[in-house]
């Protein structure tokens, strides 16, 4: 793509409204824009990365034997009801509202009561178990802060698992196996050596859940952390009768208190959800059986403001190279004198299978073109100048750790990785 033709705009200084790095940097960039705390939109640079994100997980999700869906963000009252969770004394960040007829509707803050509901008409047998079900689909939550940018919305994506199984043995050989698909997916993402599963509370559902920790400054949560054994506790259950069960499993002198951001969270539903709807399947034996359930969630965008917060520097963010919103960023200095050479190189990066950012603008100074590009933190650059062209060659320079490196022209095929 051309930079001139690209949608967005940077500015000079951080947004005076925002206190979160995430959010200052990324509008700043020209990957979002704000509607209101806790509210953003994604321009194109910002789509990208998500999309990126996004294809991370369904990958991974998929591979795990998941179905994808995507249920309605409108939901009716009575469905809730059956749960218990249509109450605001119960689920106090409802976004509610009415037809204009007077019936309610809420703005689904989560899945669990309209994936039950659904699931009756198609699960009646064991041989329909197990299944699983998963979107990535916008939710609304009333939150009542919303100062950390894309970490805590009140509009934001979700993506949301559920499991369906025969039993808790089926069940909880599937959610074992989500510990491994949920940091590989945090791997891929480039964080996995700052991400820790953590021993949480299961609310409701359960005594005790699990949820994944990343560590860093920006974080709302903090954990302690048995880095020998490599798992963590969340500090809000570490002095209740949780410390007792886990007693065995932690050296209480040998913890470490970090900062950290939930990124993710498996739990254990059991038939809180299948009893309430009537969701049962018939046994080997002809009888009558609840399903077993489970519910796992990761939040894409509250993803791509934890990378920003961990990725970045004092010209700007740094993405890494699996979300990058282009692989190359290649700067023609003088575009005008030089758009022959720029052209061709443009195109055979493109022949090669590269996704390439050309900044094609002219009357900008060489200064404002590495700012701008290092701001917006495309992983690889690649430089074009009246001297190197010369020399039938470019510049590469690597956007982390600012190595750079002269390449011929008839070696581009080397930028590929």
């Amino acid at each position: 793509m051309r930079q001139t033709k690209l949608f967005t705009k940077t500015l000079k200084e951080h947004p005076k409204d925002e206190v979160s790095k995430n959010a200052q940097l990324l509008i700043r960039a020209g990957f979002i824009d704000k509607t209101m705390s806790g509210v953003y939109n994604f321009l194109p640079l910002g789509l990208r990365v998500l999309n990126k994100i996004n294809n991370i997980i369904r990958e991974e999700m998929d591979e795990a034997g998941g179905q994808e869906v995507f249920l309605s963000t409108l939901q009716n009252k009575e469905t809730w009801e059956k749960s218990g969770r249509w109450s605001d004394g119960v689920v106090d960040n409802w976004f509610k509202t009415k037809l204009k007829n007077n019936t309610e509707l809420g703005l689904a803050f989560t899945h669990e009561e309209a994936i039950t509901n659904i699931m009756k008409n198609y699960i009646t047998s064991y041989k329909n178990l197990p299944f699983y079900a998963y979107q990535i689909q916008t939710k609304f939550r009333n939150e009542t802060r919303a100062k950390s940018g894309l970490i805590r919305g009140r509009e934001f994506l979700m993506k949301d698992m559920y499991s369906f199984s025969k039993n808790k043995e089926e069940h909880d050989v599937f959610y074992e196996k989500m510990k491994d698909v949920y940091m590989k997916v945090f791997g891929r993402l480039g964080m996995g050596d700052k991400t820790y599963l953590t021993i949480s509370s299961g609310g409701s559902f359960s005594k005790y859940s699990y949820e994944f920790q990343t560590l860093s400054e920006a974080g709302e949560d903090i954990i302690y952390i048995d880095e020998e054994k490599n798992i963590a506790i969340n500090k809000e259950d570490f002095n209740n009768e949780m410390l007792a069960d886990f007693d065995l499993k932690f050296d209480k002198n040998n913890l470490v208190e970090k900062k950290s951001v939930e990124v993710g969270d498996i739990y254990s539903l059991g038939y809180k959800y299948s009893e309430a709807f009537g969701l049962k399947f018939a046994n080997e034996d002809g009888k009558n059986e609840l399903v077993y359930m489970g519910s796992f969630g990761m939040s894409p965008s509250r993803l791509m403001g934890t990378l920003v917060e961990l990725n970045n520097d004092e010209r700007g963010i740094i993405w890494p190279k699996e979300v990058t919103p282009f692989d190359l960023h290649l700067i023609s200095l003088r575009p005008d004198k030089n758009e022959k050479e720029t052209i061709w190189i443009y195109q055979k990066l493109k022949e090669l299978g590269m996704d390439v950012l050309l900044d094609d603008r002219l009357k900008i100074s060489a200064g404002q073109k590495f700012a701008e590009s290092d701001l917006m933190g495309i992983s690889t650059q690649v430089i074009l100048s009246p001297k190197t062209l010369e020399n039938s060659s470019v510049e590469v320079k690597d956007r982390r750790t600012g190595e750079t490196n002269i390449l011929p022209i008839n070696k581009l095929s080397d930028l590929i990785n």
